[in-house]
């Protein structure tokens, strides 16, 4: 239900206390001997950096401090199986198109080479081609199943946030809190419809390594952002996803 905490889930980052206000000039002028130009109490925070402990590795908030450094990306080998909500690839779904898939292409294989045979333009054994072809594009599809499908989840989401793939065929996953998400949609493309989350800061997920850099600029190209979960293929109807996404962001991000 939405507004419950699942186990697991990473707290959202606290705020630092707020610093004591500085003392006031008649005019709102700040105290002139208190602190020269107006500046922050010299011994608050060098620098005036932001509060140690509000974002992980004392990094500025990307929105708030425009050129600081990226928040540290909170990832795991594969998204935890115990959030309110789990999205998961269906294997019926994607092996029902890939057994359609080799249907059509054994047909358009067989109908000319059927058609040459019956005219005495080829020899027989050219009808043997077809099978062979198949069985290796059967054995090519079977794997890819096997990656597509062996990964975990695809999506969880939860109070706090959520967790995303950051690759289509392997389980990394990255946890992002509602606050750090900028958008959510829905995108199509071929026989993929996919829910999109674009982060605040384009290089959240950055530094996962060359593969993950490689797959996240495809579906940057594709979808917008290099985070997104099936939607069509998945184990859940569309509707029940999305419902999930709205009522567990509770207006935190952009939906749709």
């Amino acid at each position: 239900m939405p507004g419950q905490q699942g186990p697991g889930w990473p707290g959202q980052p606290q705020a630092g206390p707020v610093w004591p206000p500085q003392p006031v000039h008649p005019g709102g002028a700040a105290h002139a001997g208190a602190y020269p130009g107006g500046a922050a109490h010299p011994g608050a925070y060098p620098g005036g950096a932001a509060h140690p402990g509000a974002y992980p590795g004392g990094a500025a908030h990307p929105g708030a401090y425009p050129g600081g450094a990226a928040p540290a990306a909170v990832t795991a080998r594969r998204i935890p199986e115990d959030p309110p909500f789990v999205l998961r690839q269906s294997v019926g779904k994607r092996a029902l198109l890939f057994v359609l898939m080799i249907l059509f292409i054994g047909l358009v294989m067989a109908c000319p080479l059927g058609a040459a045979v019956s005219a005495g333009n080829a020899d027989p054994v050219v009808l043997l081609v077809v099978p062979a072809f198949l069985l290796l594009f059967a054995l090519l599809l079977s794997f890819q199943l096997w990656l597509i499908t062996s990964g975990g989840p695809v999506l969880a989401v939860g109070p706090d946030g959520l967790w995303i793939k950051t690759r289509p065929t392997r389980g990394q996953a990255i946890w992002l809190p509602w606050a750090a998400i900028d958008r959510i949609y829905l995108r199509r493309w071929a026989l993929e419809k996919m829910l999109c989350v674009k982060p605040h800061d384009p290089r959240v997920g950055s530094g996962l390594g060359v593969y993950t850099a490689l797959d996240s600029g495809l579906q940057q190209a594709f979808f917008g952002t290099g985070f997104a979960a099936t939607v069509n293929f998945a184990d859940r109807p569309e509707e029940e996803i999305m419902r999930a996404v709205v009522g567990y962001s509770a207006g935190r991000c952009r939906v749709g």
